[in-house]
Order: C-alpha cells, then sequence, then structure tokens
C-alpha cells in the first residue's frame, strides 16, 4: 500500500522570524513538505492559487491585506485548510473551535503547532473538502462580527508593543498600505489598510469623511460646507479636516445607526 503524499505547507507571515521559527520548526515533521513562504497577502493569494497547498499557516496582521482578506480573495475552489496564526485573542477564538478549524497563538509553542498538523492530517485523509471550504467561510463571518466588537489594538512603536484602545482614537488617516491612528497628542503608525480598520471599528461610532480619513464622531465639534460640495470638520482639538461629497450623503445612513 502506497504511503499518502506529503502535506503540502505554505507559510504566511510579514515578519521574517516568525517564518524562520516555524520553517525549522516544520523540518522535524517527514510527512510534510514547505512548498513556499510569503511575507505579505496579496503574494500569498498567488501562491495558494498557484502552488495548491494542503495547508496554509496564516497570519492575521499583515500589511495591505490581512489574513482574512486573502481568504476573502482566493477562488473557493483553491481554498485549502488554515491554521490561523494571531498574536490577538480576540479573534474569534471560541468561533475556530466551533467550526474545527484551528489557530495558534503567538508565541506558538512547538507542542501546540503539532497538534494543528496533526488536525489538519485528519481532515486532510478523510474530510469532505467543500464542507471543510464552507466551514472556513462560516469561520470569517464570525471573526468579522468580533473585530468589530474589539475594544483594543495592538501597535507596535519605537521596538515595543502597546496596546490603544480603539475609544481614545480620535481619527484615523490612511499612509500608503497602512493608517496612522490620531490618539491626543500621540501618534501610531498601523500596518494594515484603512479599508480592513474601517471594518472592525463601530460603525455608530467611526464615520468614514473621505477615502482616507475615519473620524470618532465623539471628537467633532463643528460640520461647516466648504468648497465644491466638501465640508471642513472641526474636531475639539482644532483638527480640521475635509468631508468629501460621496462620504457626506452617506451621513444619512450614519444616523440611523448612531
Amino acid at each position: 500500500m502506497a504511503e499518502p503524499a506529503p502535506l503540502k505547507v505554505l507559510i504566511v507571515d510579514d515578519e521574517p522570524y516568525a517564518r524562520d521559527w516555524l520553517r525549522q520548526t516544520l523540518a522535524s515533521e517527514e510527512d510534510l513538505e514547505i512548498v513556499g513562504e510569503c511575507g505579505d497577502g496579496n503574494s500569498a493569494v498567488d501562491a495558494i492559487v498557484k502552488l495548491k497547498p494542503d495547508v496554509v499557516l496564516l497570519d492575521v496582521q499583515m500589511p495591505g491585506t490581512d489574513g482574512f482578506g486573502v481568504l476573502d480573495l482566493v477562488p473557493q475552489a483553491d481554498c485549502p485548510q488554515v491554521i490561523f496564526t494571531t498574536a490577538f485573542e480576540q479573534y474569534a477564538v471560541r468561533a475556530f473551535e466551533a467550526h474545527a478549524v484551528d489557530y495558534l497563538l503567538k508565541p506558538i509553542r512547538p507542542e501546540r503547532l503539532r497538534e494543528a498538523l496533526q488536525r489538519a492530517r485528519r481532515l486532510a485523509a478523510g474530510a469532505d473538502s467543500e464542507a471543510m471550504r464552507s466551514a472556513l467561510r462560516a469561520v470569517l463571518v464570525d471573526v468579522r462580527r468580533e473585530e468589530a466588537q474589539g475594544r483594543w489594538l495592538l501597535i507596535k512603536k519605537d521596538n515595543h508593543s502597546l496596546f490603544l484602545k480603539i475609544e481614545d482614537i480620535d481619527w484615523v488617516e490612511a499612509s500608503r498600505n497602512s493608517v496612522v491612528l490620531h490618539a491626543g497628542k500621540e501618534k501610531y503608525s498601523y500596518r494594515e489598510a484603512i479599508s480592513a480598520v474601517a471594518a472592525r471599528l463601530d460603525p455608530a461610532v467611526f464615520f468614514r469623511i473621505h477615502r482616507s480619513t475615519i473620524v470618532n464622531v465623539n471628537r467633532i465639534r463643528k460640520i461647516d460646507p466648504w468648497f465644491h460640495g466638501e465640508y471642513a470638520v472641526t474636531l475639539a482639538d482644532g483638527t480640521r479636516l475635509m468631508m468629501s461629497e460621496p462620504y457626506r450623503k452617506r451621513l444619512k445612513e450614519f444616523r440611523r445607526l448612531a
């Protein structure tokens, strides 16, 4: 009887040291083949479609497209088993367990990684692939719901990390593939696209006034008509931001949410 083919694994993490640790830890697994590594979400999408791995060790927080965005972009027929890796406990741990899709909380323990891979082997040996894809999509719905109710963000600054309460954010501005979070006199760079940040903020508190700007409405002092259909939004600290006309038209929907 022929031995089963090695489990093909793709590693996706924006931190080189995290990829190195995973690669070295997996080296002892004889029935496993690492088919590739990616450091960002966009390249991960291409790699999944091209390499067709059985399992993806997928980081949640990445610049540009995050881990959940990767799975949104992968065609359903190419969607592999996924073991999420994350430093954030709020990412719907209960949902992962309920849907039998594993997660690893950083810092990852080697025995926990082996346990997750063993689950992946069992699923690869006998689980219905369509059922697995459906379960994964259900996890994404649950996680998005939990993200919207998150109360803090983990911020990296000056070689250390800190927790920033979402309620302390005054406004958010886009900066290429990341954002700048303004909180009082402090500014924090956060490596996530503004669309991803907007998805996890409470829509009854944070209002997007421009494609590159989100504002905590509790900080707004006044809104005045400006030129060409735009409005000037003045915050409590005197900061003036511009609201573009397409977003001004969404005020009615926002008032209903609030």
